[in-house]
């Protein structure tokens, strides 16, 4: 008698379908939707060519928490917009994880308005930007700075949302 399929929570995940987990600091209302997240999420991996399965945690977080995490982790006393914390997983150790992201809802609100953007296009570019730190892009060296926003911008305009950067 062969064996009954798997449940479809533990089947190895498409990587062109990411799973990610989302937790909130903040009431939801005017945060984009669960799918939003893994659609931009899922358009990170591709443009950057990974082929691998990824597992993302993703935290929305108030003012505080943002300030409290770029403090203790970047040494800058204030509420950024994203942070990004690649896995660090030990050796032998082969999970999907790619690491987690923290998004500072008031921070995207105020940018947005600030910058004369879409909320939902700013929270899309903020989750692709992030994704990308968690793979290994920077922004440090100039050369390393177009590189990725050229990614990203290319990345946003396959989802339909204008270059960020202009």
């Amino acid at each position: 008698m062969p064996s009954p399929p798997l449940p479809a929570t533990t089947r190895h995940p498409n990587p062109a379908d990411p799973i990610v987990h989302l937790s909130y600091a903040v009431p939801r209302a005017g945060i984009p939707s669960p799918a939003s997240f893994r659609q931009w999420v899922a358009a990170a991996l591709k443009g950057a060519k990974r082929r691998k399965p990824a597992e993302v945690a993703i935290r929305i977080v108030d003012t505080d928490e943002g300030q409290a995490l770029n403090r203790d982790y970047r040494h800058k006393d204030y509420a950024t917009n994203v942070l990004s914390f690649p896995a660090e997983l030990p050796p032998g150790v082969n999970l999907p994880l790619i690491g987690d992201l923290a998004i500072c809802a008031a921070v995207v609100a105020r940018e947005a308005a600030d910058q004369h953007k879409r909320p939902r296009d700013h929270w899309a570019h903020l989750t692709v930007h992030g994704t990308l730190h968690l793979l290994g892009y920077d922004h440090l060296v100039d050369a390393e700075a177009e590189a990725m926003e050229a990614l990203e911008t290319r990345i946003l305009a396959g989802l339909g949302i204008a270059d960020p950067y202009l």
